[in-house]
């Protein structure tokens, strides 16, 4: 007998509506498979085989996140496909900067009511993602939840699972003083601070051009993944530790790549940050320390390494630049 009920659906649940919205997801799914993903989308739970040779000691990473209030700016602008992209990167672009390689994703979507190709939209972005960081989506859960959400709304988050042996963790008990501070530029605002930034837009047309593009595309711009670049640095051990820079900007997350008793010098000079940025401060009125301390600034993650090895980090990461040096001193981050 066909699992269906009409008794659920009249109360806001639509059970066929899910198993539409997995038959569309199947060849998105499909693009993410790696070695290890066994057997496919529908179990209870997401299969893994785990390689682990050539490792003297794994060491299993794992992160979670979600895509916050920037979701908002999806609904007004009814576009779903890139926020995928937004989630699996705040999860995978954690797990690297501890030396991990991802594994594999899940991912988790509330709404309201469950639109099929809506839902498949959204997951399209999170395959995106998957393809772009090496990690197998291998099963996920859509929850249809009327009453708690609008229907046209949806809330995403994820998980993500990764490896690195041991003696291979980046570790920041090495950064010394004279080591340089890597920049690795961001796609633009990512996905942090988009509470400060509805209000600064909330009056302003999303559809008003800006750049080569909108105002609203602009700022839905998906949060750049840096496994492809951090990877061969881990490999090569080029590199002591690394920030992402999310929440909490600069002056919160570049600190937790240093030891005790290290700040870094940063030189404002130095920094390419993109035209939003000053467009957000102006249109807002928001000072200077509050801009580095809520957005990356154009600085999406940073690495510290030896002087001896910058050069050879910046030729393996497009576009990068050095941002500072590290110096004695509890003063965290020094804007100079």
């Amino acid at each position: 007998m066909k699992s269906y009920s009409e008794s659920y659906k009249a109360s806001g649940v639509d059970i066929t509506a899910g198993y539409k919205a997995v038959e569309l997801m199947k060849a998105h799914i499909a693009r993410t498979l790696t070695q290890g993903a066994l057997g496919g989308v529908g179990g209870f739970g997401g299969l893994f085989e785990l390689d682990v040779k050539g490792m003297e000691q794994p060491v299993l990473v794992s992160g979670t996140d979600g895509v916050g209030t920037k979701l908002k700016l999806a609904f007004q602008l009814g576009r779903h496909g890139t926020v995928g992209i937004d989630c699996v990167a705040m999860c995978v672009n954690d797990v690297i900067v501890c030396g991990a390689k991802p594994l594999f994703f899940l991912d988790y979507i509330a709404c309201g009511k469950n639109v099929p190709e809506k839902i498949a939209s959204i997951v399209s972005g999170v395959c995106e993602g998957c393809v772009q960081s090496g990690a197998a989506l291998i099963g996920g859960e859509t929850a249809e939840m009327p009453g708690f959400y609008p229907e046209d709304e949806y809330d995403l988050a994820g998980f993500c699972v990764g490896v690195v042996d041991k003696k291979n963790i980046l570790d920041k008990a090495l950064v010394r003083p004279g080591d340089a501070l890597i920049a690795l530029p961001s796609a633009g605002v990512h996905s942090n601070g988009f509470s400060l930034i509805r209000r600064i837009v909330k009056d302003l047309d999303l559809q008003m051009p800006f750049g080569k593009s909108t105002l609203g595309e602009t700022l839905l711009t998906p949060t750049k993944i840096y496994v492809r670049e951090l990877l061969p640095l881990i490999g090569q051990h080029l590199i002591k530790s690394a920030a992402h820079i999310t929440g909490g900007g600069f002056f919160e997350n570049i600190p937790r790549s240093l030891p005790d008793g290290l700040s870094v010098r940063i030189e404002k000079a130095a920094l390419r940050t993109p035209e939003i940025f000053s467009f957000l401060q102006e249109k807002g009125n928001i000072p200077e320390h509050d801009m580095f301390n809520t957005f990356n600034m154009g600085v999406g993650m940073t690495v510290t390494c030896a002087p001896e090895n910058a050069l050879k980090v910046l030729s393996l990461c497009p576009g990068s630049y050095q941002l500072g040096q590290i110096a004695e001193g509890n003063e965290g981050v020094i804007l100079q």
